[in-house]
């Protein structure tokens, strides 16, 4: 089977800043962990604008057009150009897909994904992205997902779009697609239906719950396929999220627009897991504490509550234990009004920030919390297990102390007839002989 496949531009196309990846033929390749991938689109996004982005900020288009050509998909072809939009450097991709009146049903480009020997995240991305424009094409035309022909977005230039943006974020190792506020033209646009409201009703559906910014120009800024791609995989909408920026891209529309540069923008960055550079001097202070084990940055929930009862606090903090959180307590304060309350607080890492702030909330009903970050130093310790007249007490061991685990002495005190004092001492005393 032949493809006909452009190879790239003879300008090439040069990252904005060097990625901690490489590829190869095989798709192997070394991508740090939490690796985020931030669209901007300020001028609308589109496929093709998606994947420039991509590939400018330093995805390997050989790889792209490799997971390309196991869809077993002919007469396409992809390559990228330097251009520049308003003054603006960016990277066009190419694709060239004429179809012509040959239209595919979902369903067929389903199977065309699941047989095609791609990575599992490049299909599944894929899968959920034309699931999603699936969808939104069934409810303009009022047919059932499955049923839904795909000649609006161009059957062929579709797949070529969408594949090739999954192939490009595995390229780059994104684990986590955002979005900023999509831009959106107004007016009409013609369409294989005729005239449309622009923006046209699929993006409507599409982007329904995210974030959108008009824009006074006559043009369709964002297009079905561009609309699917972040809502199918962004998993949040809205600022920059806090990371390391890594790469810069910036992916060219095929016109230019008045006053403005066409293009979609991209963020490649690794979100902070461990210190930020603002709080490393403070990290390295705790750090140098004796026995210290390890050092991270971490967050610290927080609400002020006066009209729970204890019974409902004690069950938030075992709650939000069990969800996760490194650690949860309360503090007695007083509010306003000289009422007594209690401040709910909860330790976490920045990636559960959402998941323990939505959960506190409920549990409290609070109408607000607080968060501030934390540096947390975290001293050696580990766990020793002694036998006290028969019964199994485990003896927590850190460099200053040593302390048996609670639960196990008072079920030891409660079968042996004793007080937990007499159990906690003994088992210390044992611990200690057993070290020595």
């Amino acid at each position: 089977m032949m493809h006909d496949i452009a190879a790239a531009d003879t300008s090439p196309v040069t990252p904005h800043a060097p990625t901690a990846t490489s590829s190869s033929a095989s798709g192997e390749r070394s991508a740090p962990d939490g690796t985020v991938a931030w669209f901007d689109p300020v001028s609308g996004i589109a496929g093709d604008m998606a994947l420039g982005a991509l590939l400018d900020a330093g995805a390997d288009l050989d790889f792209v057009i490799e997971r390309l050509q196991t869809l077993g998909v002919d007469g396409w072809q992809l390559s990228a150009e330097r251009v520049r939009r308003n003054e603006l450097a960016a990277t066009r991709a190419v694709v060239d897909a004429p179809e012509g009146h040959h239209h595919r049903r979902w369903r067929h480009i389903r199977e065309l994904l699941e047989r095609a020997s791609l990575e599992d995240r490049i299909r599944g991305r894929a899968l959920a992205a034309f699931e999603a424009l699936a969808v939104a094409e069934g409810q303009v035309h009022g047919v059932p997902p499955d049923e839904v022909h795909f000649h609006e977005v161009g059957a062929l230039d579709a797949i070529v779009d969408i594949v090739g943006v999954c192939a490009a974020l595995e390229s780059l190792g994104v684990d986590e697609v955002a979005c900023g506020p999509v831009a959106v033209g107004k007016g009409t646009i013609h369409a294989a239906h005729g005239v449309l409201p622009n923006p046209p009703p699929a993006v409507g559906y599409l982007l329904a719950g995210h974030p959108v910014v008009g824009v006074d120009i006559d043009m369709e800024l964002t297009t079905p396929t561009g609309a699917a791609i972040v809502a199918a995989l962004a998993s949040t909408f809205g600022p920059v999220p806090p990371m390391t920026v890594t790469g810069v891209g910036f992916g060219a529309g095929t016109r230019e627009l008045p006053g403005r540069p066409n293009v979609t923008g991209v963020l490649i960055g690794t979100r902070a897991t461990e210190l930020s550079r603002t709080d490393a001097g403070l990290a390295a202070t705790m750090a140098a504490i004796g026995g210290a084990e390890f050092t991270a940055e971490l967050v610290e929930l927080a609400t002020n509550l006066d009209d729970v009862s204890g019974e409902l606090l004690g069950h938030a903090i075992e709650e939000l234990l069990a969800a996760g959180a490194l650690d949860a307590w309360a503090v007695p304060i007083v509010m306003k009004h000289s009422r007594p309350a209690h401040t709910l607080m909860a330790l976490c890492s920045a990636d559960e920030v959402t998941a323990m702030g939505d959960r506190m909330a409920r549990l409290t009903g609070t109408l607000g919390l607080r968060a501030r970050t934390v540096v947390r130093t975290a001293l050696e310790r580990h766990t020793s297990t002694v036998d006290v007249d028969g019964q199994a007490i485990r003896v927590k061991h850190g460099p200053h102390r040593n302390k048996p685990e609670w639960s196990d002495v008072v079920a030891a005190a409660n079968a042996l007839a004793r007080t937990p004092a007499e159990i906690a001492r003994e088992a210390i005393t044992r611990a200690q002989h057993n070290r020595n």
